[in-house]
């Protein structure tokens, strides 16, 4: 391979050559109707192709690709620059569709049926070494992405924000929500999961030394799902946003499948609207919930990851006879919220109470809000705050489709809308500043028009 990623340039017909042959003596072999009905036979065959897979693969010969029509580049001028790694040199050859994000907006027919024709076809995003290369000369990263053009107004100015990002894979979703929510009098800190891959990682790190308000966490994690390690990893972060010379006025918690609904100046705007006050989604457990934090758990392995099991070992109730409530492990929190959970003894007894439950990120920070006297407390006997009420993060689960919501045009996991074009509009229009889930694999061209939308906002 040539310096740069950029693959040799490959004579065709030498390629061919061996290919040819193969098939040439196969159809020489079909002739004879003996062999060819035989065990023998099979397994030749299967031999055969195997080898010429690992022939492909060993010559990387990427330009397969271009003589595919059903490829769709989400970054098709990245992709064919010197600016990535996996650098796509024949990508002119391949016609990409022009989406018009208005008229998906508008739900025009013509132009979300471009959009399902596209989530038809072979999909290509940056890797995470891409992300490596492209963020390898900070210069060049930034007017790439034209971090210059972003505006900034008087008001945001004076009303910073922090980000706490938990992170674990597909390092150009984490740069992409990066770009779209950042401004400079921000500050933002990122936290991967010690178990991501060293790309992952090397890439994250290589985009946080481009700019003095981004960070990688002090501590890091080994995040397992469910696990008080979830919920250490927004401590991490909140720790270190506290020791920023940046004055923050709330702070925000996200994934690496989350996406902003507002522009940062639409975001200050509802903001200072809570006059010190938090948003979360706070609820009265059900009994199913109460048993997540009723029992002892374990951390187990199971069949593809480590997660917590429930014993028949009770638990002893919270300590200081706190209330539980559950909600989401995702927040927007002021300062002074912050700055007392973060130096006060019973949220560290709550901590260490909560270490062996279930998903203590859902009724961590639900629980606390509620304790009577923190800053922006929301009140025990106050109603349920649900996640439609609370404009944190705007989920679709499946069972509640053409319930509560329109049905989902993208794909599901694990019972979460992963979002499609088609809601756009429903998505913008809905009131909440943060939505779950999105994947570029699954439609590019919503993420496109997200992006497209917010930044118009902030320009506007």
């Amino acid at each position: 391979m040539k310096a740069g990623g950029v693959m040799p340039i490959f004579n065709i017909s030498d390629i061919l050559e061996p290919i040819n042959k193969i098939l040439l003596f196969i159809t020489r072999m079909k002739k004879r109707k003996c062999f060819y009905n035989s065990v023998r036979w099979r397994v030749l065959i299967l031999f055969l192709t195997v080898v010429l897979l690992l022939l492909l693969k060993l010559l990387k010969v990427n330009w397969i690709l271009f003589f595919h029509k059903d490829i769709y580049f989400v970054e098709p001028f990245l992709s064919a620059s010197s600016f990535v790694k996996n650098r796509y040199s024949h990508l002119k050859k391949n016609p990409q569709y022009e989406i018009n994000c208005s008229s998906i907006y508008d739900q025009d027919p013509m132009e979300i049926g471009k959009s399902l024709q596209i989530k038809r076809k072979k999909i290509i995003d940056l890797e995470d070494e891409d992300v490596v290369e492209m963020t390898s000369n900070c210069q060049v990263y930034r007017a790439i992405r034209k971090y210059h053009l972003k505006t900034v107004s008087p008001e945001e100015e004076e009303f910073p924000l922090a980000y706490s990002l938990v992170v674990h894979k597909d390092a150009i979703m984490v740069e992409r929500l990066i770009h779209t929510i950042y401004s400079i009098q921000n500050v933002y800190c990122i936290h991967y999961d010690q178990k991501s891959s060293n790309t992952f990682k090397h890439a994250l790190e290589n985009l946080a030394k481009c700019f003095s308000n981004i960070f990688v966490a002090s501590k890091l994690e080994v995040v397992e799902y469910a696990y008080i390690s979830r919920l250490q990893a927004d401590l991490n972060c909140l720790s270190d946003l506290l020791k920023s010379p940046v004055p923050w006025k709330y702070v925000i918690n996200l994934c690496g499948q989350d996406f902003p609904l507002k522009s940062n100046f639409e975001l200050v705007y509802e903001l200072k609207k809570l006059n010190g006050g938090n948003m979360l989604e706070t609820i009265r457990p059900s009994s199913s919930k109460k048993e997540r934090f009723t029992y002892h758990y374990e951390l187990q392995k199971m069949s593809y990851r480590k997660m917590p099991a429930k014993t028949s070992i009770s638990k002893d109730p919270p300590p200081h006879n706190i209330e539980v409530f559950v909600g989401s492990a995702y927040f927007v929190l002021c300062r002074a919220f912050v700055q007392h959970i973060l130096g006060s003894s019973y949220v560290q007894d709550f901590l260490e109470w909560s270490k062996d439950t279930y998903s203590p990120d859902e009724h961590f920070w639900a629980t606390l809000v509620r304790v009577p006297g923190v800053p922006g407390q929301i009140s025990r006997e106050a109603h349920d705050i649900t996640d439609l009420q609370s404009k944190t993060r705007l989920v679709k689960w499946n069972y509640l489709e053409n319930y509560l919501y329109p049905p989902c045009t993208g794909a599901h996991l694990r019972s979460v809308c992963i979002y499609g074009a088609a809601e756009l509009r429903w998505l913008l229009n809905y009131g909440h500043w943060f939505a779950n889930k999105f994947d570029s694999k699954v439609d590019p061209i919503l993420i496109k028009c997200l992006a497209e939308k917010i930044a118009e906002q902030q320009n506007e």
